[in-house]
């Protein structure tokens, strides 16, 4: 996606639209005042190679004026420096600027001074209150002064505004009184000079939108729901037409319906949990799985605005006067972490690229090079297709679609046929040995159809039929799509890449003359782990363990870790061959033939010249250990030299912990079964050797009313204990 400053950026019942053409953007949230500025550029980089084009992002009134009249836009808390880092990277951005925020933030993101001058002045705030309305428009115009500049008019990245958060369904007025205040506070956003093509509001649960684009939103469970049970399916792993996400912040009450008219807006996302936060009272796990098949149902449902939050965790700030996490003492109905917003997003709390970051990387992939075309196809639901998550039965299929004219003259649709039988939590029934079929909107009339096939609990794909390959053919393929890759032979021919999604061969239905170019199929483990980069001019395809991502230079780094004891040196397969080795790197096996339907043994392989090593050492030692806590001092030593990152793995098992340096508390932790992962770099800069800290496990007792996937066992009513330590060494080298 490429926009200019004087592109011409608009919108119709559809999709977004820059400069005439149809465009299918991909968004991730982040926000700079939860992570070290320093790291900026980096974390924004592998964002962008994870598929985000778009950074939305708060701006958290308490983080920059928790005391009143003392605006700081300082240190990891600058605007305006972040924006100029988008804007290095090849980002763009979608600025959320509030007022309430919302975002696990401590009053939703007031300051306290706001919440008690409205107390002693007897207003209201989030409503046209001339006081309250008074200091919007004095943290509008600070933030204004941040951004100025940075507005794609102005050449710079950002691109769009959200103004307020749920308004009219977590707090806030309702019906025409709320409508006015989301128009009263567009228009100030405006007269302070926030001039963008985009403005949005959130459209779920009943809230009010002001006649601004509404952005929808979907999580695979919801850890703010009040119940410590085992919850219902979750309706967003079901093809509907169905936009809203009643379940969104239903801890401040039961989501109503929307409140816009879907045939003039088009079905745009914001917040697809990239993760789950956990609270104190509920703590699921939202693995990488479930964050992509909710997402390929969403796409199948007719979403053209693929949105992530989080996509980047972080770590709250330190207040001035208070912690700055939303708990039940302020009025809020959770309890979090005071420090950790690690989110389990695709990129975590320390940058951590794991297995949901390659799973949304999947599926960016798809849409950077087939969603353009994508955006105009029509949602069909499929016959058959249940409409309750509870159904564990039925196959569900969505269908989408357009007319298109093939080479001889002739129409046809075109498009892909989606099926999901993933249910996160819940066991779908299997079916063996099915037609897969494509149905046009009368239900009737075939469209498509694929070989017979076993479709399992789990299994979730898109086919597409009669899709253009080159100028002179189309092909229908049981296969998914990841990408193409432009002038793969050096004589302008075009590679199309899918993957298998189970242990069989794909199969190909080709009408027309491919014409030179060719088709590729992978294994969707291979495909998880496939990058596309450009080097030296040219587009290639790189499978690692590890994860490339391009500097704001150009320049492709791959990143890989290095466990505790391990001797590694890095491997990679890239297609086509690269003109020249990577200076770090030898050539083990050249490029095979390009067959269609070819495998992974067309790719070259390179390796590592160097041997990476980590011989880091971690000693535990008890301080104290009573009924109620576990304290503990932790030495680590041996820590490798060149290292980009050291991660420190603590496998404990109890409510919570902390750590800290120097009696601060520098990381924090509630417990859900996997390992506490902390990043030590920003704490020592990778200067040393060596790295001292405290560690806190507060114990979990029987009885506490708390919702885990799966419980620690407990010994003498308890569960207080640090079972393991693991170090990782994070290297990268240059491709």
């Amino acid at each position: 996606m490429k926009i200019l400053s004087d592109s011409k950026i608009s919108f119709d019942p559809i999709s977004i639209i820059v400069d005439g053409k149809r465009v299918f953007p991909m968004m991730g949230e982040m926000h700079f005042s939860r992570y070290p500025h320093k790291y900026w550029e980096e974390e924004l980089c592998k964002m962008k190679a994870g598929g985000i084009d778009i950074v939305s992002l708060y701006v958290i009134w308490i983080h920059h004026e928790e005391v009143h009249g003392e605006f700081d836009f300082t240190g990891d808390r600058n605007l305006r420096e972040f924006l100029e880092t988008v804007k290095k990277c090849g980002l763009y951005s979608i600025l959320r600027i509030g007022p309430w925020a919302h975002g696990e933030a401590r009053n939703g993101g007031f300051p306290d001074w706001l919440l008690q001058d409205a107390k002693d002045n007897g207003y209201e705030v989030r409503c046209d209150n001339p006081r309250y309305l008074e200091h919007v428009r004095k943290f509008y115009e600070k933030t204004f002064e941040q951004a100025k500049g940075y507005f794609i008019k102005d050449g710079g990245p950002v691109i769009g505004v959200q103004i307020e958060n749920e308004y009219g369904h977590c707090g806030g007025k309702t019906g025409e009184e709320g409508e006015q205040h989301m128009r009263t506070l567009l228009s100030m956003a405006k007269e302070i000079g926030f001039d963008v093509p985009i403005y949005t509001a959130t459209g779920w649960g009943g809230a009010v939108t002001g006649g601004m684009i509404p952005v929808m939103g979907g999580y695979c469970e919801a850890p703010w729901d009040q119940r410590t049970t085992e919850i219902e399916p979750s309706g967003n792993y079901i093809f509907t037409k169905e936009r809203n996400d009643h379940n969104i912040g239903s801890d401040h009450g039961l989501g109503d319906g929307i409140t816009f008219d879907m045939n003039k807006f088009p079905f745009l996302t914001a917040e697809l949990g990239g993760g789950l936060q956990v609270t104190k009272h509920r703590r699921p796990i939202a693995t990488g799985l479930d964050t992509a098949a909710m997402t390929m149902t969403k796409l199948g449902s007719g979403a053209n605005l693929l949105g992530y939050y989080m996509y980047h965790g972080g770590t709250n700030p330190e207040g001035k006067l208070t912690t700055l996490q939303e708990t039940k003492a302020t009025g809020y109905p959770n309890d979090l972490p005071v420090l950790s917003y690690d989110f389990n997003a695709p990129l975590r709390e320390y940058g951590q690229m794991e297995e949901t970051y390659r799973e949304v990387r999947l599926l960016s992939s798809f849409i950077h090079d087939f969603g353009d075309d994508l955006c105009d196809m029509t949602y069909i639901p499929q016959p058959g297709n249940p409409l309750k998550p509870d159904n564990f039965k039925d196959l569900r299929c969505a269908v989408r679609c357009k007319d298109r004219i093939l080479n001889d003259g002739k129409k046809c649709k075109s498009g892909y046929l989606f099926v999901n039988n993933y249910q996160r939590r819940y066991k779908m029934d299997d079916h063996k040995n099915i037609a897969l079929k494509a149905f046009d909107e009368d239900g009737k009339s075939l469209i498509a159809s694929f070989e017979n096939r076993d479709v399992n609990d789990g299994d979730f794909f898109f086919y597409p039929f009669n899709l253009p390959v080159g100028n002179r053919a189309t092909i229908t393929i049981d296969a998914t799509p990841v990408c193409t890759l432009d002038n793969f032979d050096g004589n302008d021919h075009k590679a199309f890449v899918f993957y298998v999604d189970s242990d069989r061969e794909a199969s190909l239905s080709v009408n027309g003359d491919l014409d030179g170019n060719t088709i590729i199929t992978l294994t969707r483990d291979e495909a998880v782990h496939a990058v596309k980069i450009v080097k030296d001019g040219r587009e290639h395809l790189v499978i690692s363990e590890g994860d490339v991502v391009t500097g704001a230079n150009g320049k492709p780094w791959l990143y890989f870790e290095v466990k505790e004891n391990e001797k590694k040196a890095p491997l990679l397969r890239a297609f086509p061959e690269f003109e020249n080795v990577p200076e770090n790197f030898e050539l083990e096996k050249r490029q095979g033939d390009a067959l269609n339907i070819s495998g992974s043994d067309i790719f070259a392989i390179y390796e590592g010249k160097m041997i990476y090593e980590n011989n880091g050492t971690a000693l535990l030692t008890k301080k104290e250990d009573d009924d109620d806590t576990l304290k503990a001092s932790l030495k680590i030593e041996g820590m490798p030299s060149g290292r980009n990152e050291m991660f420190v793995n603590i496998f404990y098992e109890g409510d919570t912990a902390e750590m800290y340096l120097k009696d601060r508390m520098i990381a924090d932790s509630f417990y859900t079964g996997q390992s506490w992962e902390v990043g030590l770099k920003r704490f020592e800069d990778n200067k040393t050797d060596s790295f001292e800290c405290d560690i806190t496990v507060n114990a979990l007792k029987e009885g506490t009313k708390l919702y885990l996937q799966k419980w620690p066992m407990m010994t003498d009513g308890k569960a207080c204990k640090i079972k393991d330590i693991q170090l990782s060494a994070q290297f990268k080298t240059i491709i």
